[in-house]
């Protein structure tokens, strides 16, 4: 198809070349050169034309093929350009343009250089302009989505049109799909290209439990996008001056005026040091955990031996971790405890009790 349109745009530049240039049927032989000269001039033009038509059709056949790889490698390249990019240079080139445009009336003085001077500086203007826009597109992509240039966006609209950019690590983690599911992330959902092309990487290592990683974050990717109701957009631009994904994405986070998804603790120190917002899912799951106080009674499985002599350990539903002390005897039963204490530590929370008939007994 592009062949036969590539053929038929041959075919209308010859005719064009042999209409306007019709008059060098004056280096013709002497009869041929009189017969044209004799003949009705827009019948001789169209003659020409016709001549042009058959001429360009033969030599574009004979490199058709070439000149059609050619062309359909150009397209390729030009669909692989993101479109922030291409806008933003567009946007440059224009604005180049329009600036020399100013500049002609001073070129007035050069005379027969006039020409050649306007296409020069258009040329000058125009790479400068398109130059500055691919340089500058990450900010004219935020000034356009932030509303502040081109139309006004309600702030209540800007507000739920926040973005969410998930990292490497909540993706395999896998819990940002059942909070998706709750409805408590607003906002669109921003999966970056870079991350995942390091998702695929994994999912294609050579070790088994990384390999098991990668695919259960891809599949939860695509629970996300094809099975909850939120807005996802896959972020297609990249930070070629920029080796770290990590720095990548605290990078888009202040592009897009966004908020990086972790649970990465090192990303999440590095985000608070550039003034990103961070969403932490281990936060999260430490805040909404159930408060227990001491002097609560709870009921408990003790389910095996605790580190010092006569406790035993036991586990609430969220995973917290409660040490009986002197709950060895109820190792397999359930049991009623009395909270003692309750101890925060990094590594999460930790609850202190002891059977509620031992206090009973005592």
């Amino acid at each position: 198809m592009l062949k036969k349109y590539l053929m038929i745009l041959a075919g209308i530049c010859g005719a064009w070349f042999g209409y306007t240039t019709g008059g060098v049927s004056g280096v013709l032989p002497g009869a041929a050169s009189d017969w044209f000269r004799e003949m009705n001039p827009i019948a001789a033009n169209l003659i020409w034309a016709a001549a042009g038509t058959l001429l360009f059709l033969f030599l574009f056949s004979l490199a058709a093929d070439v000149v059609s790889s050619r062309v359909k490698l150009w397209i390729a390249a030009l669909t692989r350009i993101p479109m922030n990019e291409m806008a933003a240079g567009a946007a440059g080139l224009t604005a180049g343009l329009l600036l020399s445009l100013t500049v002609y009336p001073l070129l007035s003085w050069l005379g027969t250089l006039e020409s050649m001077a306007q296409f020069t500086v258009s040329a000058l203007f125009g790479y400068i302009g398109l130059y500055v826009g691919l340089a500058k597109k990450e900010e004219l992509s935020s000034l356009w989505k932030s509303g502040k240039w081109g139309a006004s966006v309600p702030e209540e609209e800007r507000w739920a049109e926040e973005h969410k950019i998930l990292d490497t690590s909540v993706i395999i983690d896998g819990r940002i799909a059942d909070i998706c599911k709750t409805g408590f992330i607003e906002g669109t959902i921003v999966i970056p290209e870079f991350v995942l092309e390091e998702l695929q990487h994994i999912a294609d290592s050579s070790d088994l439990l990384k390999r098991n990683r990668g695919r259960r974050g891809l599949d939860i990717l695509n629970k996300i996008q094809k099975e909850l109701d939120v807005k996802v957009m896959i972020y297609e631009g990249d930070f070629e001056e920029i080796s770290e994904v990590d720095s990548k994405l605290v990078k888009l986070a202040k592009v897009l005026q966004g908020k990086v998804v972790t649970n990465d603790f090192n990303l999440n120190k590095v985000c608070e040091l550039q003034g990103v917002s961070v969403l932490n899912i281990n936060d999260l799951a430490n805040a909404v955990k159930p408060v227990v106080l001491p002097g609560e009674e709870i009921m408990v499985q003790v389910i095996k031996d605790g580190k010092e002599h006569g406790q035993g350990v036991a586990y609430l539903d969220d995973g917290t971790m409660i040490v009986v002390e002197g709950g060895r005897d109820y190792i397999g039963t359930i049991t009623e405890v009395l909270v003692t204490s309750v101890l925060q530590t990094s590594a999460g929370r930790m609850i202190f009790a002891k059977p509620k008939l031992l206090e009973k007994a005592q």
